[in-house]
């Protein structure tokens, strides 16, 4: 069954991969490996699972003012989520993919949603305009 829901566009774009709703918020620094794109904060529920090419939906972030650079990281060495959808939209983390985007090294969609509303898993597509289809 499919769930569709519309997103506020932070940075269009258009994406699909398997949902990865984070368990609780994270900071970039120090929490993402820029190298691998695990979690590796070993105290967050997730630690170990992998953000590349995934939908990433997180309600809101812990703040760093060097998740940007981890996100421009990401995306420059391709292991980076393939759309980011945000509760509580966060500057800073998307400052890393305006940068990305800027420097032509690539693109991803930001979405503001409300996470709560989200299936657990699934696969998720984002379309232009903000849809947002979930089919599990």
């Amino acid at each position: 069954m499919a769930v569709t829901l519309q997103g506020e566009v932070l940075i269009d774009g258009t994406a699909e991969g398997p949902l990865f709703r984070m368990a609780k918020p994270i900071s970039f620094w120090g929490g993402v490996d820029p190298a691998s794109g695990r979690v590796t904060d070993p105290r967050h529920p997730d630690h170990g699972a992998s953000v590349s090419g995934t939908v990433l939906a997180l309600s809101e972030t812990i703040g760093s003012s060097s998740s940007s650079a981890v996100m421009l990281e990401l995306i420059a060495a391709g292991l980076a989520p393939r759309a980011l959808l945000l509760g509580r939209p966060d500057a800073i983390l998307t400052l890393g993919v305006v940068v990305a985007r800027e420097m032509e090294i690539g693109s991803i969609p930001v979405l503001r949603v409300p996470v709560e509303q989200l299936p657990q898993d699934g696969y998720a597509r984002i379309g232009e305009g903000g849809e947002i289809t979930f089919a599990s």
